[in-house]
């Protein structure tokens, strides 16, 4: 099969107009930073605090909607063991949005951090942040390697382009425009993304739909024509584990700095909870049109395509349903279109994973560790550098697997199981401390091996109730990821708790406190101390105008 020339020249183009746009974002960006508004370290990660809400919206929508996000949707609703019930990631994302809007975008936007890391910096002190911050550092790595393989191999089918050459040419063109401007290019260039994506999604759908291989879907959602019905079933057996996959889904990406980043660039906290609440309603809506191109694959005779038999499922190649719909499925232009909208979806989700990464390292590592007297200029440099690196790092992965839904299944897994309780714990329990966050991440990394992982070949050494040998491989039934995370929270709190008792009562010697928790203990008290003695001065005025008043007597 040939190049597919106007397919290569209309990506050309694309990638022109948004290297030009964040070229002019990064203008915008120097303006803003030579009128003295902010520091440079700021404006360069965070758009200086000021991102209004019309393009917090667009941007927090834009780096969910990423190439994992459709082509995993697809996937999964195409995947005969799997179908509609499994394709949870619209509605996890929905339900992600609303528990941040609801309890993390105020407390981290009004305490003004840098990044979601920097709790930890200040409570927790440097050895275990950085331990944490590595952790972090892998699931952006793994962000950006999944949303490279949705467009690879999007790119490889329809254009006939080579799989390497593609995810290359697209991170190079993500890296560049992410160094030049920071956030402010990140941001704008989500716009025309995510406008893109709308677009080329819904107009690819109806010629998907009405191609004469397709049968009519809302027949084989419930029918066994080519393949098990596309809607899916949940057996009892299975229950647990979807409960498990939606709660990874949605509540892991709450221990990604991705998702803080957005809310931390935000000029006001009640911004950025309106920005959670927007994007609640808007990624579902952006998952319909995946959702009906695996639900089209599924009700294809593919014998009947160019495609033709066995199957795509058959042959291995179910995480490439989507392109392989638009290729052979919808008219030449149709399909170019479509992959417009991957490519879209791609950039916006590589450059947020590659800025986020990069203000973890550069904030909580370089100047907090390792160059506390770093000048700003370095700083900046610093940014750049890891862009690059973690733009390569993740570049590199693609080549290990081509399935986006088990990379982005893999990196919810390290944010939900690790991140998430750590989070959880250092913003809103009073008694957390380093020893229970370092015992408590051994004691989640531990549980979370002993149970095993089918998707890279562990197999279970601690298996729960429903643990089951199908063709060969140890499936559990039980939800173990989120038994995991629950562990690992619960391990945090009580060495916490131990921990704090141990040193404060004097059980265990002061000099062997290498993490200061005698010291936070009395800071802590010295500040409960005070704002108690504001409270009690607030309520005295409000007292004696009680006492002048009249009391409200109820009677029966």
């Amino acid at each position: 099969m040939a190049l597919n020339i106007p397919g290569v020249a209309v990506m050309v183009f694309f990638y022109l107009l948004v290297l030009g746009i964040g070229i002019w974002a990064s203008f915008k960006s120097k303006r803003e930073a030579k009128k003295g508004h902010g520091d440079t370290t700021e404006m360069a990660l965070l758009g200086n605090r000021g991102i209004n809400l019309v393009v917090g919206i667009f941007t927090m929508t834009a780096t969910w909607v990423g190439g994992g996000f459709i082509v995993g949707t697809a996937e999964a609703v195409y995947n005969p063991s799997m179908g509609l019930i499994w394709a949870v990631m619209p509605i996890a994302a929905t339900m992600c949005f609303v528990i941040g809007g609801l309890f993390f975008a105020e407390p981290m936007r009004n305490n003004k951090y840098v990044t979601m890391m920097d709790p930890f910096q200040i409570k927790y002190g440097k050895v275990p942040t950085a331990a944490l911050c590595l952790a972090s550092l892998i699931s952006e790595i793994m962000w950006v390697t999944g949303t490279l393989i949705g467009l690879g191999v999007t790119m490889s089918v329809i254009l006939n382009l080579s799989y390497t050459v593609s995810i290359w040419i697209s991170a190079a063109v993500a890296i560049t425009y992410t160094l030049m401007g920071g956030l402010y290019s990140v941001a704008y260039t989500d716009i025309i993304q995510l406008i893109l994506i709308f677009i080329s999604l819904w107009l690819c759908v109806p010629f998907a739909m009405m191609g004469p291989a397709v049968v009519d879907i809302a027949e084989t959602a419930y029918n066994s024509t080519f393949q098990s019905p596309w809607v899916g079933t949940l057996g009892a057996d299975r229950a647990w584990r979807w409960i498990d996959n939606f709660l990874l889904l949605g509540l892991g990406n709450l221990g990604l700095q991705n998702f803080h980043q957005r809310t931390l660039s935000a000029s006001s906290s009640s911004t950025a909870k309106i920005t959670c609440f927007a994007a609640a309603f808007i990624v579902p809506t952006l998952g319909i049109p995946p959702i009906l191109l695996g639900a089209v694959a599924a009700s294809t005779n593919w014998n009947l395509t160019s495609y033709g038999s066995p199957s795509p499922y058959e042959r291995g190649e179910a995480g490439l349903i989507l392109p392989i719909v638009l290729q052979h499925l919808t008219p030449t232009y149709i399909s170019i279109i479509g992959i417009g909208a991957v490519a879209a979806a791609v950039m916006s989700s590589t450059d947020s994973a590659l800025l986020s990464a990069a203000s973890i390292f550069t904030a909580n590592i370089y100047r907090n560790i390792l160059r506390p007297q770093a000048s700003e200029r370095e700083i900046q440099w610093v940014i750049r550098i890891s862009v690059v690196v973690v733009g390569l790092a993740g570049t590199s992965l693609t080549f290990m697997d081509n399935s986006v839904l088990m990379i982005w299944m893999l990196r919810s897994d390290l944010t939900y199981t690790l991140m998430l309780p750590q989070l959880v714990c250092v913003l809103f329990f009073s008694v957390s401390n380093a020893y229970g966050a370092v015992l408590g991440c051994v004691v989640g990394m531990l549980l979370r091996v002993l149970c095993g992982e089918p998707l890279i070949g562990l197999p279970p050494i601690l298996k729960f109730p429903g643990c089951t040998l199908v063709n060969g491989v140890y499936i559990q039934h039980s939800p173990i990821r989120t038994i995991c995370m629950l562990s690992a929270m619960a391990a945090i709190l009580l060495f916490s708790y131990l921990a704090s008792l141990l040193f404060n009562r004097g059980l265990i010697p002061e000099r062997w406190d290498v993490f200061n928790v005698k010291a936070q203990y009395s800071k802590q008290s010295q500040a409960d101390a005070v704002s108690e003695t504001k409270d009690e001065k607030l309520k005295e005025p409000n007292e004696n105008n009680d006492a002048c008043e009249p009391m409200l007597e109820s009677t029966c």
